[in-house]
């Protein structure tokens, strides 16, 4: 037989061994980056879980010293009287009404803003982004009394919409859906305008499908902002029975005490619709930050 008819031998023994190689080698980085997001993930995560463990606790185990971690025993007890005492479902409603409220004016209103920013030309675009974008340094307690003297004005004090209007359109939404928009090529506009579609119709029936990662972050944001809105509905309502539920969990301060075990499971509660939405809605929330970046 002829030698060069012999079957060289293969290199992929050479190749793999190269593989298991690297691979061993990157194991102490890779055990090193896992240990460091698990120390990261406890760190931030160890608020959440102190709070839940003082909220099963007795009331006695709150002040123990040495202080105690872990309950000794599980006890549902604050979740039921705290429950009882603030009327959560009567709060929770009114939640409800004011995160529904702001959400919808958010959603429609940044969109309408940040389409004609991204697809349509028109003379001084970039300075009008320039200054929405600017107003983002100026901090959100400086505006506080203007925002009251406007919604006097306008007698909407004691009101839902009162607490929902100053904050009905965010400058950071409106940049976000921009640079979503902007990620569309110009050609499904092009072809919207050869059929003879109008911009309205251009802008409900081709855009806004496509950029529904970004309506998906932006109801994610919103929803968590409305729900834990604390300070400004307190300075609008005049009757507490409006409040909003993180308002009204200031109910379980007393004048002279506090029951940290009520105060706990409160807080719990209130943070437990925000987790839920989280969890089922985080695939949409990274799709749409994304998408906000490539754009």
């Amino acid at each position: 037989m002829d030698p060069s008819m012999k079957k060289k031998p293969s290199g992929q023994p050479v190749r793999m061994a190269g593989i298991r190689r690297s691979t061993l080698k990157r194991i102490p980085t890779l055990a090193a980056g896992y240990i460091m997001l698990l120390l990261l993930a406890l760190f931030m995560m160890g608020p959440f879980l102190w709070l839940l463990s003082v909220s099963l606790m007795p009331g006695t185990n709150v002040f123990a010293f040495p202080p105690a971690i872990f309950p000794t025993f599980i006890k549902f007890d604050n979740y039921v009287e705290v429950w009882s005492f603030i009327d959560f479902p009567k709060f929770i409603g009114n939640t409800l009404i004011i995160t529904g409220l702001g959400l919808v004016l958010n959603i429609v209103l940044s969109l309408s803003t940040a389409y004609p920013l991204a697809k349509m030309r028109f003379k001084g675009r970039s300075l009008v982004f320039t200054i929405l974008v600017s107003t983002m340094i100026i901090p959100s307690s400086t505006a506080l009394v203007v925002h009251y003297l406007t919604i006097s004005w306008f007698n909407l004090l004691d009101t839902f919409v009162g607490i929902v209007l100053p904050s009905a359109v965010s400058v950071f939404n409106i940049f976000l859906m921009r640079q979503t928009f902007m990620g569309i090529p110009d050609d499904i506009r092009d072809s919207g305008k050869v059929d003879g579609a109008s911009e309205f119709r251009i802008w409900w029936q081709l855009m806004v499908p496509m950029v529904r990662p970004g309506i998906a972050v932006i109801a994610l944001l919103e929803f968590m902002s409305y729900w834990n809105s604390f300070l400004w509905p307190i300075v609008v309502l005049n009757d507490p029975a409006k409040y909003p539920l993180a308002s009204a969990l200031t109910y379980l301060n007393g004048q002279f005490s506090y029951n940290f075990g009520w105060i706990a499971a409160g807080t719990i509660l209130s943070v437990l619709p925000i987790i839920i939405v989280f969890l089922f809605t985080q695939r949409y929330y990274m799709e749409g930050i994304s998408g906000a970046v490539k754009g």
